[in-house]
């Protein structure tokens, strides 16, 4: 019998993926998270366990940031590059993952850059409409879970620190350098700065990976590595934003009080 699945209209033949990638992608996010929690849940006693020396300090941080009863869902406080170094916890690599990839900086990312394939029509199968921007939405919040979920997993296997470490003190050239560094190195648990590699499996892997979900268009080996530079490019969209908002913010306060008096 012939199949005749694949000379149906291309219209009707992008409805049929698009119904099916979301039940795709989500049963791979959630094997991926529940793989994260577990391995997480494995790490913390060690973590309670450790005999490695702590200062006073430490502690103090460590009860600033005690977790409400929503705080996994905060934000990982910016560390500076100055400050003593204290290798990321488990349940700082949960929460990291989770604002990481439904926090609302990230979701307002994901949906700036949808309209804007929207607005080009790219990839076409989606149209210029409401619904394309939905499923560019759907497909962007896909692709960030995979890669994350990969990144902070594989990670955890080799110790690799996925949060940003801010030089407030330096050149506004050197700030931009770390930037651009900290987009492909991350630290260690010694606190040296190596080869990103779980970014690289997770942001690379994960765009090859989502060619099996994707529209005909750009499910090929061309657009997943240029899928895999957006993405790069993202990633230091955000690092300059954890760099140089703080001093911006800081600077709008003091505006707003020098008016105010």
């Amino acid at each position: 019998m012939i199949d005749t699945s694949w000379t149906m209209d291309p219209i009707c033949r992008t409805k049929q993926i698009v119904a099916c990638a979301p039940s795709r992608f989500v049963s791979l996010v959630s094997i991926l998270l529940a793989t994260n929690l577990f391995a997480l849940s494995q790490a913390i006693p060690s973590e309670r366990t450790a005999n490695s020396p702590r200062s006073p300090l430490s502690h103090q941080a460590e009860r600033s940031e005690a977790p409400s009863s929503l705080s996994v869902f905060n934000p990982v406080k910016l560390q500076r590059t100055e400050e003593t170094y204290y290798p990321i916890t488990p349940s700082q690599r949960l929460r990291w993952f989770l604002t990481s990839t439904i926090g609302p900086a990230h979701m307002a990312g994901v949906a700036f850059v949808s309209a804007g394939g929207t607005a080009v029509n790219r990839p076409g199968e989606y149209g210029t409409h409401w619904e394309g921007w939905a499923n560019r939405f759907g497909m962007g919040m896909a692709g960030s879970a995979t890669s994350n979920a990969t990144e902070a997993g594989v990670g955890l296997v080799l110790r690799e620190d996925p949060r940003y470490f801010r030089v407030p003190q330096q050149a506004f050239s050197a700030r931009v350098g770390n930037v651009a560094r900290l987009t492909f190195l991350a630290r260690n648990e010694s606190g040296r700065s190596e080869p990103a590699y779980a970014r690289y499996i997770g942001i690379v892997g994960s765009n090859f990976l989502s060619n099996t979900w994707r529209v005909p268009s750009e499910a090929n080996a061309q657009d997943a590595p240029l899928r895999s530079s957006e993405a790069f490019a993202g990633r230091m969209a955000a690092n300059a934003f954890k760099e140089f908002w703080p001093d911006v913010k800081n600077l709008l306060r003091h505006r707003r009080s020098r008016l105010r008096s």
